[in-house]
């Protein structure tokens, strides 16, 4: 699939030193990038839904220890 997207001056030359830096293309960097940050995103939410789950489950326990 092609996407096309618009970087600002600055952050189109950061990406190219970094590719080059990686000796990697700018496409390459760029989804290594995206990846990164939904894998992030996805633990990030995991973490969150997993401590919701402990505060439901332990809410007594949770209360009686913050006492």
């Amino acid at each position: 699939m092609v996407t096309t997207v618009n970087l600002p001056d600055e952050l189109h030359a950061a990406l190219k030193r970094v590719a080059d830096d990686e000796h990697r293309s700018m496409n390459a960097t760029i989804l290594v990038a995206l990846e990164q940050y939904v894998a992030a995103r996805s633990h990030r939410e995991k973490v969150r839904g997993l401590a919701s789950d402990v505060a439901g489950r332990d809410a007594e326990l949770l209360d009686r220890l913050a006492q």
